[in-house]
């Protein structure tokens, strides 16, 4: 089967660029709780990288403290017979966890003590190895290019995946945080770590879905992690997978299918939520509670190591927003951070891709200033992302409070709420792309009949923010378990596309008398010249969310849009 690998493949560094593996980012491989079902056969076929002695030599101490100490000890491991790089390590409770070890290679390290980087694997599936490429995916990077580089690798099976024992609990701080804690402890102990002090090696993460959230959650309890580099991680799984009290069906369906394709064990709580989802649409308090305790949450606010935060511009399962969120947290930490958004993620990419080796090299020049301690490394801006036409937009920070705003106003009226008010069905680019197909089931599209408000641009603006939804209205519908919503969705008029392919439920109270609501829509980047104009579409129901109740009408008094503009973000030079 043919599919698009991620952008985390590594290429050489931007000052020094040699050919090497490069891939388009429009369909990513290894999702967390989503497709991963599907990733078999996603690889790079190219052997170059870049040339090390093309930078620094040396591998200097690095200036962060930490006492944080072993978790576990000793740590007991055990070698896997007949497969030289696996062994399998004994976690805190128990649990038998197997990690695939890979040194860096001796032609770069010297035979030096080398820097650590840890890549863990998507929903549902083993750690990568060498050989088994298929398990790399989204956020991953191939472990050859990373040993040629002058790094350790350090994969693994995440408990309940592949050949390790227990069950998923999706990140739990106190459950698999603890079992990488485990890992690191492990690496302290090989002759081919490089240590900052006892029981400390110098590591790094990286990796995207799954293996992103795992990040952000063991560099908030361990302050022996140097470098972070999560791709398309969430925040807060309530918010991303039950936005507004609204169950994301069609991805719930997914992450299911996911975990019985590879014949995880998982937590009973996963298929609790999918059902629940798949049902109503409403899920229940314990359900609820289990998914805010997965992390990484308001720990986010602990983590003192770089991070650079990878995000998906049409990612609509864990959208830009949850990135925002988690750096607007890392922010106030005081510890370097940056955000880089591509056109990817958990999403199909049916607008302009840009510079798809980007996030290659800033990956790897995060890892060399991070890791490695080169301070000549330029590692980019704060502020990277780009529009629907491929062009970057960069800047100092994340504009909290946007700099102008685009406003539109209108008198609503009336919508059915009936199935014939619906979002579209996205058409993939590529029909022969399995990835595509798959994912046009959750990517919006434009709806023949809703509610309209089309708001235009007078001079040049980069829209770049949550757009903000002011609705006065009255209605009423049937009784029914499910709730009351409609959807909110923004469409370009020049290519019909939905804006990120972002779709928001808005949750209405349709007992007859006027009510208003006010909801922020998902983030986005997108750029209107002069004269050109986005509408927003107020649906009744969408295949992206469960159903709401149906039946009855809504009437709109009035329609409120702002838009945020970033005028603090200018074009990059190419």
């Amino acid at each position: 089967m043919g599919c698009s690998t991620d952008p985390f493949v590594l290429p050489a560094s931007p000052r020094t660029r040699t050919p090497g593996p490069r891939s388009t980012p429009r369909v990513a491989c290894a999702l967390v709780l989503a497709v991963s079902l599907f990733a078999a056969g996603c690889s790079s076929g190219d052997d170059s990288s870049d040339d090390a002695s093309t930078r620094d030599t040396e591998v200097p101490v690095a200036d962060r403290t930490c006492d944080q100490g072993a978790t576990v000890t000793p740590v007991v491991s055990a070698p896997v017979e007949g497969v030289p790089s696996d062994v399998t390590i004994t976690s805190f409770d128990g649990t038998l966890i197997r990690a695939h070890w890979f040194p860096a290679q001796e032609e770069t390290s010297g035979g030096a003590p080398s820097p650590t980087v840890l890549m863990g694997p998507g929903w549902g599936q083993p750690g990568a190895t060498e050989e088994r490429d298929s398990a790399l995916g989204y956020g991953a990077m191939p472990i050859r290019f990373l040993r040629a580089a002058g790094y350790n690798m350090l994969t693994w099976d995440p408990r309940g995946f592949g050949a390790s024992s227990g069950e998923a609990t999706a990140n739990s701080p106190e459950v698999e945080g603890r079992d990488v804690q485990v890992l690191i402890d492990w690496v302290a102990t090989q002759r081919e770590a490089l240590l900052d002090r006892d029981g400390d090696p110098r590591v790094g993460m990286i990796g995207g879905s799954y293996s992103g959230g795992i990040q952000l959650v063991v560099g908030a309890i361990d302050c022996r992690v140097d470098a972070l580099v999560p791709g398309a991680a969430w925040h807060s799984l309530e918010t991303s997978l039950y936005p507004n009290q609204t169950a994301k069906a069609g991805w719930g369906s997914l992450l299911n299918r996911a975990a019985v394709a590879f014949n995880a064990k998982v937590d009973p709580h996963v298929g609790k939520a999918a059902t629940q989802a798949l049902g109503t649409g409403v899920l229940d308090e314990e359900v609820l509670e289990w998914l805010r305790s997965r992390g990484p949450g308001d720990l986010v606010g602990k983590i003192t190591a770089p991070t650079l935060l990878v995000h998906g511009t049409v990612d609509n399962l864990f959208t830009p927003t949850e990135g925002v969120t988690n750096f607007t947290a890392l922010r106030k930490t005081g510890a370097p951070v940056s955000m880089l958004w591509f056109c990817g993620g958990h999403g199909i990419c049916l607008t302009g891709d840009g510079d798809t080796d980007l996030v290659n090299g800033r990956t790897r020049d995060w890892l060399d200033r991070y890791l490695k301690g080169y301070e000549s490394v330029d590692t980019g801006p704060v502020m990277d992302v780009v529009d629907q036409n491929g062009e970057r937009w960069v800047g100092d920070d994340y504009p909290t409070e946007p700099d102008a705003t685009l406003v539109a106003e209108g008198p609503g009226g009336p919508l059915t709420l009936d199935d014939e008010s619906k979002t579209g069905t996205a058409v993939a680019p590529n029909s022969q792309d399995l990835f595509a197909s798959i994912f046009a089931g959750v990517t919006p599209a434009r709806a023949d009949k809703a509610l309209k408000l089309t708001v235009k641009a007078e001079e040049d603006a980069l829209v770049f923010g949550a757009p903000r939804l002011r609705l006065r209205y009255r209605g009423e519908t049937p009784d029914g378990p499910q709730p009351t919503r409609i959807f909110a969705q923004l469409v370009d008029d020049e290519t019909g596309l939905v804006v990120g392919n972002q779709i928001v439920p808005v949750p209405l109270d349709l007992d007859g008398a006027d009510h208003t609501v006010e909801v922020d829509l998902e983030v986005v980047a997108h750029h209107l010249t002069d004269g050109a104009s986005v509408t927003l579409q107020l649906v009744a129901t969408t295949f992206a969310f469960a159903v709401p109740r149906l039946g009855g009408e809504l009437t709109a008094i009035s329609i409120e849009l702002e838009l945020p503009v970033a005028q603090s973000l200018t074009r990059a030079r190419p």
